[in-house]
């Protein structure tokens, strides 16, 4: 899914959710919170994220978002094409939107 896919929403709640999920991921990777996670930046290129690493990371989304949006849950088929920090953001988004939340 292009980092588009979220051109014309509601600006703060984009914002919002895409530094929750930034936050996560500094988290997982114990990164240095000045660390620049543009929607560029790859998972496994950039980060080294392997498979497990990004289960772990999908269950730390998945409990993240779960408590503040019932219904929140990201399907194994939407992560296919998930290859960058703003493909994660872009499938965030539209789980969200598909639960009913808005961030």
């Amino acid at each position: 899914m292009p980092a588009e896919t979220h051109v014309g929403r509601d600006q703060p709640a984009l914002d919002g959710v895409a530094d929750r999920v930034r936050g996560l991921i500094v988290d997982m990777f114990d990164l240095d919170l000045a660390t620049r996670l543009g929607d560029d930046v790859e998972l496994g290129e950039d980060l080294g994220a392997d498979e497990l690493i990004r289960i772990d990371l999908i269950e730390a989304i998945e409990a993240d978002f779960g408590e503040r949006t019932v219904g929140f849950a990201i399907d194994d088929d939407d992560l296919a094409d998930v290859k960058t920090v703003g493909d994660l953001v872009d499938v965030v988004l539209a789980r969200l939107e598909r639960a009913g939340g808005g961030g």
